[in-house]
Formats: C-alpha cells, structure tokens, sequence
C-alpha cells in the first residue's frame, strides 16, 4: 500500500474507529444507511482500511479505486443528508471481478496481454450499478481470462482462500470469492462460462448466482466464451445476492443476448412460500462425491424435504452435448493476441488455448443450434418438479501447491490439469441450460471447509430459487459462520 492511500485509509480515525462496519451485509449496511446511522463513506472507509490490512494475504484486489471511491462516497452522503436516497445499493461498496469494464480504470482480465488496458466506457453491469448508488472500490483477481475453475493462474498471481490461505478459492471469479469472504467489500460481480460464479461461492461459503442466460447484460464484459457467459452477484447471504439482482437485472438493447424479460421485484420474491415446491435431485450430479460432501447433501436434502411439498429422484436432466465445440468462439476472440503477444499469456492460459483446437465451421454450428434447441425446451425437464438440487462441487479445494504441481504435470503431457475439469463436473452444464442457478453453503468439513449446494430451475425462475435458498438459510445457520482470518 503506498503512503497516500495509507494516509487516506487512516483518515480521521477518530470518525471511523469500526472496523466491524466492514462485517455487515448488504441489507444491513442498507439499513443503517437509510436510518442515518452511517454514511457512504464510513463504510467506504471500513472497506478500505479492511483491504489495506488483509489482501496482502488474500491477493484479492489487482486495483484499489480508494481515491475515486471515496469522491462518490461523499456526493452519496451528501445525497443521503437531503434524503435523495437511490436505493438499497445506496452507498454500498461492491467490488468487480477484473474482466467487467470500468471507464478510466484498468480492466486487465488478470493478463498481462491486458495489463494497459483502460476502457472508455463502463459495462452495463457497472453502469447499472452506479446508478443505483452503489460504490466501486476496486478490481478483483481472476483466473486468467476467466478460462479456469482454480483460481491460481493470474498475471497478478493466485488469490487465497479465506478459510484456508494455502487453498484456492475456485475460479475463474477467485478474487470475487476471497474478498467477499474475507469482508474485503459487501458484495461483487463475477462471471460463470462453465461454472465461475458457483466453484468459488461453493468453497469460500458464499451465495453465488448465475441467472438465466440473457436476464443480466454481459456487454463489457471480457469474452470467454459468448454463448454462455453470464454475469451475477457474490454475497454472502441470500438477501444480498436478491438486492444485487434487482439493480442487474433488465433488458440491454446493445446486448445481443439480452433478453426483454418483464420487471421482477427478487426481494419481494423472498417473502413467497416454499411448501408447495416440488424439488428433485437428478443423480448424474451425485456420483464420485466426497463422503464429507455426501453426508452434507443427505442433510440438506432432509430440511428442504420440510420446507416443501418434498424431494424426489428425478433421473437425469438432458444431455446438453459437447461444451468443447464452443471454445471455437474462445478462439476467435484470442486469435490477434496468440498470433502476436503469446509471450504475454500465463503458461496455462497458453495450454488451454493449445489443448482445444479450434472445430470446424460446420461443427459450431451444429452445436450452435442443438444449444438453441436445447434452450428452447428445457422447461419441459421441469414438469415432475419444480426446482433440482444438487451438490456444487464434488470436492474440496486444492492447496495452491497442488494446483501449480497439477499444471506442471499437465504442460508435460501435453493436456490440461485434471483439476481443470473436475471443479466444473457440476456447473457447465447449466451454462449449456442457460438457467438459473444459485450454489449456497449447506455445511462444512471436519477440518472447516465449506461446503456449497446447487438449487436450479427452468428458465426465469429466479424468484423461486432466491425463495427457497431464503428458507433454507432461515432454517440453517451455515451462513453465520466467519472465516478464521488471520
């Protein structure tokens, strides 16, 4: 931290002496904020005395906007004293995953091929968000391009779990999960191709949503691949994550994938009963689980049987073909670089790049359209039951050294690290759904590591997967917990 930012972080220390403001949720940072109780720039300030003391060892952060931050923090309080409050993001800091744009901030995608990269514009997500007055405090570390489910392979080096600092946190959003856990902001954006918002959510113990394909604007957001890129909110309980889609939410006219949905109030979809939901539990997503993972399931699925019509095996959801195929689109986009600055990719990123050669033409577009078709009848899985569930990982995360050892071993042989593959067992295929699917925590291991369940649905049932995940969190105290920080 250099000496200006410690200057502003230590400001007036006599004005801000809590800490502890930086542990609140978003609703109940909202709450205070709209009692008067604290200002935009209390909490701003608890943020960032918060990440000046901790991300030297979670590695979070690529860039602090503590500056620029704490400017908008001052228009909101003097906002927030004439009574012209925005909403419940209202002086709230959030903090985006680093392949999300920011006018005049750099936005690297955790690359070095990036690394000078300032956009002129905001991305719809970011635009959307400052409107709604919440405040911007940074960038987050990622897995380089977001093509990876660990989280270790970054130009700016491996972000580190929470819960265990010599464990990954999951990818490809990994800064996205240590600073939410770690109280490094109140809540961020990720971005899940085959799983990103849900792998680190599942094992940081985190609320991580990915809605439908289409409802949250991806333009601005750093490709990896288009077709099922998605973009939504890191929280730490059920609450937060529904007052963040609330503002993501809408239809973006600029964004081929968006889609014209009607209005949805989420937050009022929380107060909805569950006991008339019909829930199932496909069992393709069952097999080779780790008993500690196993156990917590059995569990989980026990208290949601009394918080619904009941649980059911649903045999499997549909197969949803060959992700592979689309990496073609992956390709496209990293074409100019790989041809001119391969030097400046992360090794591993290289051999992701080199490992799936590009299909055919004819191949995409084959796949193009069984996706579409795919996507136009996904519904009808739905007609026994109304929501699935299921674990989000089949594991726990790596040590960071494993990680490194299982890429070495991988650039050996020509492939990708197994790790790669594992961690997205579980979520890619949502992303070839293109439906909503939120991963909270439902236990932890023996030696305290979280432990993250999948609640899914048909297209645009958001508010019934927010429901549910509400009553599962009022029945369970998993989301109570703390990280043992330092």
């Amino acid at each position: 931290m250099d000496l200006h930012m410690k200057a502003i972080v230590e400001q007036d220390t006599e004005v801000f002496p809590d800490l502890d403001l930086a542990t609140l949720t978003i609703d109940e940072a909202s709450t205070m904020i709209h009692c008067g109780s604290v200002t935009p720039t209390q909490l701003t300030v608890a943020i960032l005395r918060r990440i000046a003391a901790h991300d030297q060892h979670l590695n979070a952060y690529i860039t602090v906007s503590g500056e620029d931050a704490l400017a908008h923090a001052r228009v909101l309080d003097a906002e927030q004293k004439a009574g012209t409050l925005r909403g419940p993001l209202h002086g709230i800091p959030i903090a985006l995953k680093d392949n999300i744009d920011t006018a005049g901030v750099p936005t690297t995608a955790a690359s070095n091929v990036y690394r000078d990269r300032i956009p002129r514009e905001d991305a719809e997500v970011t635009r959307r968000l400052k409107a709604a007055g919440a405040i911007i405090v940074g960038k987050l570390n990622l897995h380089e391009f977001a093509a990876g489910g660990t989280g270790h392979v970054s130009a700016f080096g491996a972000t580190h779990n929470p819960w265990a600092l010599d464990h990954v946190t999951g990818g490809s959003s990994s800064g996205s999960g240590g600073a939410v856990a770690g109280r490094l902001c109140f809540g961020a954006l990720g971005t899940d191709t085959g799983g990103s918002i849900r792998i680190p959510s599942s094992w940081c113990g985190l609320v991580g949503f990915k809605p439908t394909y289409g409802l949250v604007s991806i333009r601005g957001v750093v490709p990896l691949i288009y077709s099922l890129d998605h973009c939504g909110p890191m929280t730490r309980t059920v609450r937060d994550a529904a007052i963040m889609l609330n503002e993501l939410a809408g239809y973006d006219p600029l964004d081929a994938a968006s889609v014209d949905h009607p209005e949805e109030d989420y937050v009022h979809a929380l107060e909805q009963s569950t006991n008339v939901f019909r829930l199932g539990v496909p069992d393709e997503f069952y097999v080779d689980l780790d008993p500690e993972v196993e156990s917590a399931m059995q569990v989980a699925t026990e208290v949601l049987g009394t918080l619904t019509v009941g649980v059911t095996s649903c045999g499997p959801l549909p197969v949803c073909g060959d992700f592979m195929y689309f990496l073609a689109e992956t390709h496209c986009f990293h074409e100019r670089f790989v041809r001119d600055v391969p030097e400046l990719y992360q090794s591993d990123t290289r051999q992701f790049l080199s490992s799936f050669p590009p299909p055919s033409a004819m191949d995409y577009i084959r796949a193009r359209n069984s996706l579409t078709e795919l996507r136009r009848t996904i519904d009808g899985a739905f007609t026994e039951f109304d929501l699935v569930i299921l674990p989000t990982e089949r594991i726990f995360p790596f040590t960071i050294d494993e990680a490194i050892a299982a890429s070495a071993r991988a650039a050996q042989t020509g492939g990708l690290a197994p790790q790669q593959m594992i961690t997205i067992a579980n979520t890619y295929q949502f992303n070839m759904y293109g439906l909503p699917a939120l991963s909270m925590t439902c236990g932890f291991s023996a030696n305290g590591l979280p432990i993250g369940m999948t609640i899914a649905g048909p297209r645009f049932s958001e508010g019934k997967i927010l429901a549910l995940a509400a009553a599962y969190e009022r029945a369970t105290n998993w989301h109570q917990r703390r990280p043992p920080l330092f």
